[in-house]
């Protein structure tokens, strides 16, 4: 989210475009002027395309799924692009939410175009029956480090900065701040002699568990049980009041996300932790990484089973993993993750691995009920 503006624009346009079938985009000059805003974006922020999806991965994502329905709209002013909108729609589970982003070219912001933009989603939204819009903004760390006046989470951990055009955007339309992720980021490889010292910690509480590796197909005698702990990672974790319903996943939803990775030029590497005596899987932790962007490895889910809690297994699946990555991506330099500023327990794993905090994500939420 961007900017606020109460007048309506003269000569803009929002329409929904159409998303290409191929990862490269040929032909399709709309959806790659949504893809160079995200850019162009990114730079701005950051400065770099660490948090930049790839062309390829965008198209794969914004084709939607059987899961979720998601579109693509560009604003333009007298034909020339100034913005992007985007909204999606889960299908299988929370289907009275929505997820909605508004994004304005640099020099285009503070006259009403981001405002525009969001009432078009907000009302296709509310023409599919949804009651509750969801919308997440990342930003750098320094304005927080320098001491500036947050507006409080209400989950009563974290802000974001009361003052920035993101936060005085999403309280003009009504939308609440309802959690805040750390973005950290870790210098890779890590040192050797750092893996095994926790490896080593981790190792004398986890009596009776062993680890399982792959890289970017989860094997066809664990997928049923690994899809139950994917199942978990929708509940298990801190979501403040945002009142999402689990996911429910299965052998074919783990393929349909193995597969888009793989279409989009992802690899993926997945270490499980299981119960020796029960072979019940009982942890896991997911790496991925980009061919075209090869200095960074993102760090997706991890997530340890209740019951198995207290064993050490989230370092344990951690540090496996990590080690591995060196060997399977040997041109990285860092690591990327995003962890709730209240889920303290796996904070204070990343720390001990040398995570830093770099940037910090506002989750928001409006609510028509």
């Amino acid at each position: 989210m961007t900017s606020s503006s109460t007048s309506e624009p003269a000569g803009l346009t929002v329409e929904r475009i159409q998303v290409p079938g191929s990862p490269d985009a040929a032909g399709a000059p709309d959806f790659q002027a949504f893809h160079q805003l995200n850019v162009a974006h990114a730079l701005e922020l950051w400065g770099n395309l660490d948090r930049c999806a790839t062309l390829a991965e965008d198209v794969l994502f914004w084709q939607g799924n059987e899961y979720e329905e998601r579109h693509v709209f560009l604003a333009r002013l007298d034909g020339a692009v100034v913005g992007s909108g985007t909204l999606t729609l889960p299908l299988s589970e929370n289907t009275t939410t929505a997820g909605v982003d508004v994004l304005v070219d640099a020099d285009f912001r503070r006259r009403g175009f981001g405002s525009r933009m969001l009432a078009v989603l907000e009302e296709m939204a509310k023409g599919r029956g949804r009651v509750s819009f969801d919308a997440y903004c990342g930003e750098p760390l320094a304005p927080v480090e320098a001491g500036v006046e947050l507006l409080q989470a209400k989950s009563g951990s974290g802000g974001v900065p009361l003052a920035a055009a993101s936060t005085r955007f999403a309280l003009h339309h009504g939308y609440s701040l309802e959690q805040v992720e750390t973005n950290s980021t870790l210098a890779f490889p890590v040192s050797e002699s750092l893996l095994s010292d926790l490896e080593a910690e981790a190792l004398k509480r986890s009596t009776g568990y062993g680890v399982i590796s792959w890289q970017d197909r989860c094997p066809d005698h664990l997928v049923d049980a690994f899809a139950r702990l994917k199942s978990l990672m929708s509940t298990e974790v801190p979501i403040a009041g945002l009142g999402w319903e689990g996911e429910d996943w299965d052998a074919a939803r783990v393929r349909r996300e193995e597969a888009t990775w793989r279409e989009s030029g992802v690899s993926s590497a997945v270490c499980v932790a299981r119960r020796e005596a029960s072979e019940e899987l009982a942890a896991y932790t997911i790496l991925t990484h980009r061919e075209e962007a090869p200095a960074v490895i993102y760090q997706e889910d991890t997530l340890v089973a209740p019951g198995h809690r207290g064993h050490g297994l989230g370092m344990l699946v951690k540090v496996d993993n990590l080690r591995r990555a060196k060997e399977l991506w040997p041109a990285a330099t860092l690591v990327m993750t995003w962890n709730a500023v209240e889920n303290q327990h796996m904070l204070a794993i990343n720390i001990a691995l040398g995570f830093k905090p770099s940037g910090f994500e506002g989750e928001w939420q409006k609510r028509l009920e």
